[in-house]
Formats: C-alpha cells, sequence, structure tokens
C-alpha cells in the first residue's frame, strides 16, 4: 500500500477526504475534496474531474483505514494514489490547520 506521511505533504497537493459527511462537517483541511466513503463508488466521475491529471491523489480519512481501502482502489484504476498515514488524527496532531463547515477552527472527529 502506497503511503505519506503527513509531514511530507506540501499545500498545494490534491487531498482526498473519504470521511463521512458528519465527520467532514466537524472538521477537514482545506481544500480537499469530500467524498464519503459510503457515496464514493457512486461519485466516482467526482473524482476524475477534479485530480490533477498528471497528479498523486492524496486519500486520507480519520486515522487510515478507510483511505487505504479506497487508495488500494485507485490504484487498481491506474490512478497515481497513497493514502495518509494515520490520517486526520495525524494531520490535527501535526499542526496543520482543521477548519469547521463553516471556516472556522474545526476539530478531528
Amino acid at each position: 500500500m502506497p503511503t505519506v506521511e503527513v509531514a511530507d505533504l506540501k499545500d498545494d497537493d490534491f487531498l482526498l477526504d473519504v470521511r463521512e459527511d458528519d465527520e467532514w462537517r466537524a472538521g477537514h483541511a482545506d481544500g480537499a475534496l469530500h467524498l464519503p466513503l459510503s457515496e464514493f463508488v457512486a461519485r466516482y466521475g467526482e473524482l476524475t474531474e477534479a485530480a490533477p491529471a498528471d497528479g498523486r491523489v492524496h486519500v486520507i480519512c480519520r486515522s487510515g483505514g478507510r483511505s487505504a481501502q479506497v487508495t488500494q482502489y485507485l490504484v487498481q484504476q491506474g490512478i497515481d494514489a497513497v493514502n495518509v498515514d494515520g490520517g486526520m488524527q495525524s494531520w490535527a496532531a501535526a499542526g496543520r490547520p482543521v477548519r469547521d463547515e463553516r471556516g472556522g477552527p474545526g476539530h478531528v472527529l
């Protein structure tokens, strides 16, 4: 499973958040594309439209389990995808900004 540490992510890296709506509303990374795992297959086209053509998709969830599933699927589809090790918990612990649905300070559920 290809993985990346939060510390290795750059501000302009494409981030796909696969957590559910309540988790997203509580706190997410600015600029991330939100496609909940429960809706991922039905909304897959949104990813292919938004993802950079020659770039990597960095997949994130709360701790890394759901994002690992999506990463594996994307790799099988020929997409350059990596799982963000430790998920949003590691993101927040590293001091990266977490925003709620209104743009204010958020938290990881």
